[in-house]
């Protein structure tokens, strides 16, 4: 606990929750399936299958901090080649946001019910193979990792479990609310436009931020 403690940065648990807040709300395979399930088969499909989601998040947390702590000791120069990859990719991220006829998240693919036990698996395999979530984890999470602080297993970590937190919390609540904000933009398709925007000004200015960021590894 005094580990995980001493290791975290404020600044840095406070950037990853905004890139996390940022991509839980930019389309992909994750939110799809989950808006899908709820509409389709009801709030409780929805969550269950966000209980797999949240297991993929994990199974990526456990194999990033396993091995980021080795792969800045041993090649301190890739932090540089992570940081402007990470950085490209919130950029190419943030033009699908904004770019004409973006995906349409709350109009559902047609889906047949699914027992509880597949919802989960199901969700589990959408969240393994999303290459966004394997993008954040490799490229994206070790932006906010400062090594000279030490312990960049711990700030894995607690990074990564402030990025679980972000994601479920946002995907459960747009699960829960599925149907009813699939009303509401279908009406007002005005509102899905500045929500697109907004989320494109975001995870630009985050992108701009981590390329221009000067500070370097530091072997821990």
């Amino acid at each position: 606990m005094d580990a995980l403690t001493s290791a975290v940065d404020v600044h840095g648990v406070l950037g990853m929750a905004a890139v996390a807040t940022g991509m839980v709300l930019t389309p992909g395979p994750n939110m799809i399936y989950l808006v899908s399930r709820s509409i389709v088969q009801g709030r409780r499909a929805g969550l269950l299958s966000l209980s797999g989601v949240a297991m993929g998040f994990l199974v990526y947390l456990g194999a990033v901090t396993a091995g980021i702590a080795a792969v800045f000791a041993v090649v301190p120069l890739l932090y540089t080649a992570i940081k402007l990859a990470g950085a490209a990719y919130l950029l190419r991220l943030a033009w699908q946001a904004v770019k004409p006829g973006g995906t349409a998240v709350f109009a559902p693919q047609d889906l047949p019910p699914d027992p509880p036990r597949r919802l989960v698996t199901m969700g589990l395999l959408t969240c393994l193979l999303n290459p966004k979530i394997a993008v954040m984890y490799v490229s994206l999470l070790p932006q906010f990792v400062v090594p000279a602080r030490g312990h960049v297993a711990a700030q894995s970590l607690v990074l990564g479990l402030t990025q679980i937190a972000v994601a479920v919390t946002v995907n459960g609540l747009i699960a829960m609310s599925a149907g009813t904000i699939a009303s509401f933009l279908a009406r007002r398709p005005g509102w899905l436009r500045i929500q697109r925007y907004a989320m494109g000004t975001v995870l630009a200015g985050l992108a701009l931020r981590i390329a221009s960021d000067r500070a370097e590894a530091v072997a821990a």
